[in-house]
C-alpha cells in the first residue's frame, strides 16, 4: 500500500444530489451552489445502499490513516481534483490525571491541531477547495476569525485559486500574517465576523468571487463530517457518551451528526448516539440562549466578546441545524466564562502537558461545569474537541527567572 493510496487510487463515488436542509428540496449535484433556493444550507446526499455494498470495515482498515480514506462518503468524484496538504487522522488523547482529579469518567481529547494549518478548519476547507477546483471556480472569498482563512489560503494557493479574505480588526497578527503569507489578499474590517460576511456577500455580485462562508457552500460540512467518521472508527465503531464541541458557526457539530446517521445506514454503527453538547463563551452565546428558550433560531448576539475568538460568532446561518442536532441527541448548549476558559487551559497544560487552544479549553471548562451540576454523569466517556494547536495563540509569559551571574541555590529549585 502506498502512503498516498487514498489520493491516487480510483474509487467509486455515490453523490446523488444536494438537499435543502429546511425544505428538503432537491438540487442537482456537480453544479455550483451556495445556499438553497429557500436561503438555507444545502446538504450532500449519497446512495448509501451503494456505499454499503462498496465499502467494508476491513477494506477501510487497510487504507492509509488520513481524511481521504472515506472517499465513498465524500463529494469529490475524481482523484485529480483532490487538493491535499496531508490531512492526517488526528489522535484521541486520554487525560487520566484530570479524570481522577475530577472523579469523572474517561476524558478523551480529539486533537485537531495536528492537521495542516494547525486547526480543524483544514477539514472543511480542503473539501470546499477540492470541489471548487472540480467545478472550475477561480476566485474564493470568505470572512474569518483566523483559522478558517488560513486554511482557505493554503489549499487555494496549492491549486492556483485566487482568495480574498476579511477578518475582524482585532484578529491576532499571527493569523493575519499566516493568511497573507499563504497567498491570500487579506483585509482587516472594523467589526465582527458577521460584518466581514456582509462584505463577502456584497462582493459576490460586484466582483464575482465565490462565497465560501460557513454553511453558505455545501462542502465544508462534508469535510468536517470526517471528525465523526474518524471518531467512531477510533473507538472500534462505537461512539462516546457525550461530545463537547466549541460552537461558533457549528459546521462540525452538524457534520458529525450527519456522519453518525450515514454510518448507521451503511451498517458500521448501531442506533446509539452521543449527546451533542454545544459549547459557547458567555460573552457570545446565541445558541445557549435559543436552546434554553426552546427556540429554533438564534437571533444575533449583540456586543459579542470572548478570548476564544473562534467561537465569537454572533449569528450562525445554520442555527436551526445546530439546535436540531443538540436536541435530537439529548444534549444541551452551555456557556462558560472567560476566566473559566483561562483556568481550564492552564490546568490541562500543567496537569497533563497538553496545550489547548482557547476554544478547546472552553470544552474542558464546560465539561467540568456540566460534571459539577449533574448534566454529565461521572461514568460518562466524553470527547472534547481541541480545534487548533495551542501554539497558534499568544501564551502567558513565565515569571520565573534565574540569574546565572550568581551562585544558584539548587536546594530551593
Amino acid at each position: 500500500m502506498r502512503h498516498d493510496d487514498n489520493l491516487t487510487a480510483d474509487r467509486p463515488t455515490f453523490v446523488t444530489h444536494l438537499e435543502c436542509s429546511m425544505t428538503g428540496e432537491r438540487h442537482e449535484a456537480d453544479q455550483v451552489h451556495n445556499l438553497s433556493r429557500a436561503g438555507k444550507p444545502l446538504l450532500v446526499r449519497y446512495d448509501l445502499a451503494g456505499v454499503k455494498k462498496a465499502l467494508t470495515k476491513d477494506a477501510l482498515a487497510n487504507r492509509p490513516a488520513d481524511l481521504w480514506r472515506y472517499r465513498e462518503l465524500l463529494p469529490v468524484r475524481r482523484k485529480e481534483d483532490i487538493v491535499s496538504l496531508g490531512e492526517v487522522m488526528t489522535p484521541m488523547v486520554p487525560m487520566p490525571k484530570l479524570s481522577r482529579k475530577l472523579g469523572g469518567g474517561e476524558i478523551l481529547v480529539k486533537d485537531e491541531g495536528r492537521l495542516p494549518t494547525g486547526s480543524f478548519k483544514a477539514r472543511g476547507l480542503v473539501m470546499a477547495v477540492s470541489m471548487a477546483k472540480a467545478l472550475g471556480i477561480k476566485h474564493m472569498a470568505m470572512p474569518t476569525n483566523g483559522n478558517a482563512g488560513a486554511a482557505l489560503a493554503a489549499y487555494a494557493s496549492h491549486c492556483g485559486i485566487k482568495t480574498t479574505i476579511f477578518c475582524p480588526e482585532d484578529t491576532p497578527e499571527v493569523n493575519v500574517s499566516e493568511i497573507a503569507l499563504q497567498g491570500a489578499t487579506v483585509y482587516r474590517v472594523n467589526g465582527l465576523i458577521d460584518d466581514c460576511g456582509k462584505i463577502v456577500g456584497e462582493g459576490k455580485a460586484k466582483v464575482g468571487w465565490f462565497d465560501t462562508s460557513t454553511l453558505k457552500e455545501p462542502y465544508r460540512i462534508e469535510g468536517k463530517k470526517t471528525m465523526g467518521l474518524e471518531l467512531a472508527e477510533q473507538l472500534g465503531w462505537d461512539v462516546p457518551d457525550a461530545i463537547f464541541y466549541p460552537t461558533g458557526g457549528g459546521t462540525g457539530l452538524i457534520g458529525m451528526w450527519k456522519a453518525f446517521d450515514e454510518l448507521e445506514k451503511i451498517g458500521f454503527i448501531g442506533s446509539k448516539r452521543p449527546r451533542m453538547i454545544a459549547v459557547q463563551a458567555a460573552g457570545c452565546a446565541p445558541m445557549v440562549k435559543a436552546f434554553d428558550e426552546g427556540k429554533e433560531h438564534a437571533p444575533r448576539w449583540e456586543n459579542a466578546h470572548t478570548i476564544a475568538s473562534g467561537i465569537r460568532v454572533p449569528q450562525a446561518v445554520g442555527d436551526f441545524l445546530i439546535l436540531r442536532a443538540v436536541r435530537e441527541s439529548g444534549g444541551f448548549a452551555i456557556a462558560v466564562e472567560d476566566p473559566a476558559i483561562e483556568v481550564a487551559l492552564d490546568e490541562m497544560a500543567r496537569e497533563e502537558g497538553f496545550l489547548l487552544c482557547p476554544e478547546g479549553a472552553a470544552t474542558y471548562a464546560a465539561y467540568k461545569q456540566a460534571l459539577a451540576d449533574g448534566r454529565i454523569k461521572n461514568t460518562d466517556r466524553v470527547v472534547l474537541f481541541n480545534c487548533a494547536s495551542g501554539l497558534k495563540y499568544p501564551l502567558p509569559k513565565s515569571e520565573k527567572k534565574l540569574d546565572r551571574l550568581k551562585p544558584i541555590d539548587y536546594g530551593a529549585l
